[in-house]
């Protein structure tokens, strides 16, 4: 009823899991690229970098380490790869795009066709305007750092091809700004916010497919059942698969879809802006994903420098 894809850089972790798609992000790059089974690919992206040469020698090589990555990933899964646009261009339309060509450019030269990878973008408008550019292109794009149906909506009419509305990190906020408050299965903000994405998209026909992501416990998996994608790190996969429980259609795009309290969205920047502006969990968790983000990358490139 769902499609599963893992949430790991990790080869060994998808191959014993064998799920459809996999999906990458500077936090699980920056970890692999510390393993010794995976320095040839580090040695191959640094003898990259310094082939192109020039001031972006760096910015070479951690285009190239992805697409490394990537590329193995694909040969284990029979679906997409996610690859990450640099969180530091997440306020950069046009950065974004030239980016997002870029590693397209090095999948292609590599033999792997651009219906396979997911340009991955953080959900800012910025973002959400590049990925429609690239959209346009062929460019299929996945909105990732998700937290609120704003995005949601902005990625739907921009015809991006996959979201990651971010489960776990809307519960952390609520966990922490209501302390002794418990938020389990219906009442969990972070399947409550998928929830009302997946019936907004099937109310009105949005092709955009949801991928709930990351997942604090196996229950909240359970309670998205049906969801179009769920991307799963490896520890609550190997939960999932040691669990008997049965495991029920909780999502139906049909029952969606003939929802009668789903209101239309007319969506525009100023729209976007404004329900941001009123969503003090999303505008947060946004800004707190791309700084992490933006500090792992910064930690993968001092890792590539000690080893260039």
């Amino acid at each position: 009823m769902t499609t599963v894809v893992a949430d790991t850089g990790d080869f060994n972790s998808i191959q014993k899991f064998q799920p459809t798609d996999a999906t990458t992000n500077p936090s699980l790059i920056f970890a692999a690229a510390q393993l010794p089974q995976y320095r040839a690919l580090v040695d191959d992206a640094i003898a990259y970098g310094k082939a192109k040469g020039g001031p972006a020698v760096m910015q070479h090589v951690l285009d190239k380490l992805s697409v490394n990555f990537g590329c193995e990933i694909l040969k284990v899964v029979p679906g997409y790869c996610s690859t990450e646009v640099d969180a530091r261009l997440s306020f950069d339309t046009q950065a974004s795009i030239a980016k997002g060509r870029a590693l397209i450019a090095l999948y292609e030269a590599a033999g792997i066709p651009r219906t396979r990878i997911l340009i991955k973008l953080a959900s800012t408008w910025e973002g959400l305007k590049a990925a429609e550019v690239l959209q346009k292109e062929g460019i299929t794009c996945n909105l990732t750092l998700m937290f609120s149906m704003a995005q949601a909506v902005a990625a739907a009419e921009f015809g991006c091809t996959l979201i990651s509305p971010f489960v776990g990190r809307i519960l952390d906020w609520h966990v922490k700004a209501h302390p002794g408050q418990a938020f389990a299965g219906e009442t969990d903000p972070g399947v409550i916010s998928v929830r009302q994405i997946y019936a907004y998209y099937k109310k009105f026909g949005h092709g955009t497919i949801v991928m709930g992501a990351s997942f604090r416990n196996k229950g909240e998996i359970l309670a998205l059942a049906g969801c179009d994608r769920l991307t799963i790190a490896p520890k609550l996969l190997d939960e999932l698969m040691a669990s008997t429980e049965p495991v029920a259609r909780v999502l139906d795009a049909a029952a969606a879809a003939a929802a009668e309290d789903v209101q239309r969205i007319e969506m525009n920047e100023t729209v976007f802006r404004w329900m941001m502006n009123e969503d003090a969990m999303a505008t947060e968790k946004l800004s707190e994903g791309i700084r992490n983000f933006a500090v792992d990358t910064v930690k993968l490139e001092k890792l590539i420098a000690g080893m260039m």
